[in-house]
């Protein structure tokens, strides 16, 4: 095997009252696919965050092709090769593709005048928007774009970079099963071209599929390594929670449920044409699939007020109810947790505490004051119930995992008690740990009676947890599968518009 093109050795870094890495091991070679695992909070972002230039460890050292490296800034890592695609979206969305895309780089002409030359810039462009084949045009506003396809334009930009070595941080979090699938042809063909590659991601199923090799960190920690032959779900999850999970997806018998809650005939306003008409049954999972851009969380955003329907009744166990806000959707036992949990579902400079009370505030209020202890107690019993990881419920929201993020934002409809729970994509960037600890509250809601509707683009997901699966193509729902009839193949026929005869 040729030499290693990076090498860490006994990496260690330390934050107030954390040890994020402690003496952390890691090396890739040219044209290998290494994938990183692990939990939230396992050091990996850290130890990315060190390659990438943004934090200098507190000891061990760096090689690149056998020479000892000290990366200082990000400037330094890209001049070394480094290329870094965030999870978290890095773009502006005041300008147009092409300037996201060429941010600091654009191609100039006129001398000492440098002015941007907009026609290179546009046609250097346009030539990675199609190696990802992404059919939009450069001078396409940001702003105009999905999420999806503004992860695309991060990914272009990285590309342009002409990386060596390519960090791939949770890459397809927002993208569709096609968009995913272009993605990972692409780091393949990066791969044949010698371009090294560490992929961080929490769909064990694509790290199976695209890795030479796993390594594995858990609590700062080196866990494991798996070689190609090696790589399993259940291996890679052993070595990232130290034990085995069973019983990862349950699937009690749900069928025959009766209609709870109804949705009829509802027409949004990104899709006036299309009237929506599903039930879900009380206690039943009713999945939501399709494409990215199809619909389902402007449905959603209805049921739950954010966006005004055009047309559209409600019924609760057989009652009709009406939702122009949140508040209403709220006062009726109507939850939605969001997409977005940091920028729709948290304060993420408040407490737990203040987040957990918050739509209920008035419980907690006398003459106008707020109890602070019957806060407390709240916050620290959904704590406990929920097992949300954090030194006090006085802990900021930011300074949480991802997957504990999400739980403070379930438990604060969970005090409420909810009869009807919409997940918005529960499961985004969250380990495989938490992801667990998530399916299993899910069904816990609907043992005890709740009526849960659950978008998500992750095709395990939505095969392992629905107990029926209703599957939308461009504000249309194409067809309700009961869960026997449920596959991949059934469900993607769907998201592309074929129509289910039989559509329930």
């Amino acid at each position: 095997m040729t030499p290693p093109v990076l090498e860490m050795k006994e990496i260690s870094k330390r934050f107030p009252g954390v040890v994020a890495l402690n003496a952390v091991e890691l090396d890739v070679h040219p044209g290998e696919i290494v994938a990183l695992a692990g939990e939230n909070g396992a050091g990996k972002s850290t130890l990315m965050k060190i390659l990438g230039g943004v934090y200098q460890p507190d000891s061990g050292h760096l090689r690149i092709d056998g020479r000892e490296a000290a990366i200082r800034s990000v400037s330094d890592a890209i001049g070394r090769g480094i290329g870094f695609i965030h999870q978290e979206l890095n773009v502006l969305d005041n300008l147009d593709v092409a300037g996201n895309v060429f941010l600091g780089r654009e191609p100039v002409w006129g001398g000492p005048l440098r002015l941007i030359d907009r026609r290179k810039l546009h046609a250097q462009t346009s030539i990675y928007l199609e190696r990802l084949g992404l059919d939009i045009p450069s001078h396409t506003p940001l702003r105009s774009l999905s999420i999806a396809q503004q992860q695309m334009v991060e990914i272009a930009k990285a590309l342009s970079l002409n990386a060596r070595i390519l960090i791939m941080d949770e890459p397809t979090s927002s993208l569709t099963l096609t968009e995913t699938a272009r993605l990972l042809e692409v780091a393949r063909e990066l791969k044949a071209q010698g371009v090294s590659i560490i992929y961080i991601s929490h769909r064990l199923g694509e790290i199976s599929d695209l890795a030479d090799r796993v390594v594995v960190l858990r609590d700062g920690r080196n866990a494991g390594v798996l070689a190609r032959e090696e790589i399993s779900h259940d291996r890679i999850v052993k070595l990232m929670v130290g034990r085995d999970l069973e019983h990862f997806y349950v699937h009690p018998a749900t069928a025959g449920k009766p209609r709870y809650f109804e949705v009829r005939n509802l027409r949004t306003g990104r899709y006036p044409q299309h009237a929506v008409s599903f039930d879900v049954g009380q206690g039943e999972i009713l999945g939501f699939a399709g494409l990215v851009g199809a619909g389902r969380s402007e449905v959603a955003q209805a049921i739950f007020g954010v966006d005004a329907a055009l047309e559209g009744t409600v019924l609760l166990d057989g009652k009709p109810v009406k939702v122009p806000s949140p508040q209403d959707a709220i006062a009726r036992g109507i939850y939605l947790i969001p997409e977005d949990r940091r920028q729709m579902g948290l304060v993420l400079e408040a407490a737990i505490r203040e987040n957990i009370t918050l739509p209920a505030l008035s419980r907690y209020a006398a003459a106008g004051l707020i109890d602070r202890d019957a806060e407390r107690k709240t916050a620290s019993e959904m704590c406990a119930k929920l097992n949300i990881k954090a030194p006090s419920v006085e802990a900021r929201a930011a300074d949480l995992s991802g997957g504990n993020q999400q739980k403070v934002v379930l438990a604060k409809w969970l005090s409420l008690d909810p009869r009807v729970l919409i997940f918005d994509e529960p499961t985004r960037g969250i380990d495989v740990g938490a992801k667990a600890e998530i399916y299993q509250l899910m069904r816990r809601l609907a043992e005890s009676g709740v009526a849960i509707i659950m978008i998500s683009s992750d095709m395990e997901e939505i095969l392992g947890e629905s107990d029926r699966v209703a599957v939308m193509h461009e504000g249309a729902i194409t067809g309700v599968l009961e869960r026997q009839e449920c596959s991949e193949e059934a469900i993607m026929k769907l998201a592309v518009g074929h129509k289910n005869p039989v559509a329930r």
